[in-house]
């Protein structure tokens, strides 16, 4: 690596741009397939033959491990080896939440306790009665209570909901939940059928890896190649952050592999669901912008939305913010309160 380091030392490094139509042309090159034919930096790759590396395969390999290139592999039931390319980050957003977040303080659950999360959480919701159909924003502070190991069934919940905001070219209907107590505690599940590479509980993230290039395979566990395996990575990392408590190692090693998600953008001015404004890293996901929030000073995370890109698609006017949620404080308590009958 030194050798190659120093090797033309006088040519500019190349920036993010030219490195990824690099690992266009050096994954192509792998697949034999043309150049012309796909360009994105994630697909299906056939084993190459033992003896066959040309001089010029062996180049491109030698320039993308200078470049930082590593390549992953996710194998589902039934399905052929496919190999991912983590290509080299280009989110500094997540790049400097991921330096940022050893320094934060470290809450340290055991088995038995509780993880206890506080939001504020806008979601549409849509409705049919006899006065017809209705659209509407609904919001609430909630409370959960999770336990440190084990499915969401055995979660409690309490909310209280808040004054609803209308749904954008929509008034707000009679039958719009207003403002006021929800209520005793609930269960926060009946069922929950996540498969097992799903789950957020903290028994299970703390097992993940701590390497980003392993996180960035575990982010793509059971999907194919293109943009939609690459939307779908995008919303699991949405679900290790929401409701959910990484140790530092592992939440570290998830912001730098979800850095390297292609297609990930920076939005300089957020706002999460309580107000605090800050700056995020976001992907299009069918026509809205899922953003993840971050405090512009600290890096903490601070909530998600999404934002309307494609009118059309989300119906709703481009700018819209469909849905919010705010992370206000994470705690541990020993028992969760008693759900009545």
């Amino acid at each position: 690596m030194t050798v190659l380091e120093r090797f033309r030392a006088e040519v500019p490094r190349p920036g993010v741009d030219e490195l990824r139509a690099e690992e266009a042309r050096l994954m192509a090159a792998i697949a034999g397939a043309d150049a012309g034919v796909e360009s994105a930096p994630v697909r299906r790759v056939r084993p190459a033959r033992r003896g066959r590396l040309t001089i010029g395969v062996a180049g491109g390999l030698a320039a993308a491990a200078a470049a930082g290139v590593v390549v992953v592999t996710a194998r589902g039931p039934e399905r052929d080896a496919v190999t991912h390319v983590m290509p080299v980050a280009a989110s500094r957003v997540l790049t400097r939440a991921a330096d940022a977040s050893t320094g934060f303080p470290e809450l340290d659950p055991k088995a038995g306790q509780f993880l206890v999360f506080e939001s504020q959480t806008m979601d549409p919701v849509e409705s049919n009665s006899a006065q017809g159909h209705a659209r509407y924003l609904a919001r609430s502070v909630r409370k959960v209570w999770l336990p440190v190991e084990g499915d969401s069934t055995r979660g409690v919940v309490e909310v209280r909901m808040l004054a609803p905001r209308p749904y954008p070219g929509w008034p707000i209907p009679a039958s719009a939940g207003r403002a006021g107590p929800g209520g005793g505690p609930e269960r926060l599940a009946d069922f929950d059928d996540r498969a097992e590479f799903l789950r957020n509980d903290f028994a299970y993230v703390s097992r993940l890896p701590t390497e980003p290039r392993k996180m960035y395979e575990h982010l793509y566990t059971r999907l194919g190649t293109g943009a939609q395996a690459d939307v779908e990575a995008w919303m699991r990392v949405g679900g290790l952050l929401t409701e959910a408590y990484l140790p530092s190692a592992q939440r570290v090693a998830l912001y730098r592999a979800a850095a390297a998600i292609p297609g990930v953008t920076t939005v300089d001015e957020a706002v999460d669901a309580a107000g605090r404004a800050g700056i995020a890293a976001a992907k299009i996901v069918g026509g809205v912008r899922r953003e993840y929030i971050f405090d512009r000073r600290t890096y903490r995370y601070l909530g998600q939305r999404e934002v309307v890109t494609d009118a059309a698609l989300a119906g709703a006017p481009v700018g819209s913010v469909l849905t919010s949620t705010a992370q206000l404080k994470v705690s541990v308590a020993d028992r969760a309160p008693r759900v009545g009958s």
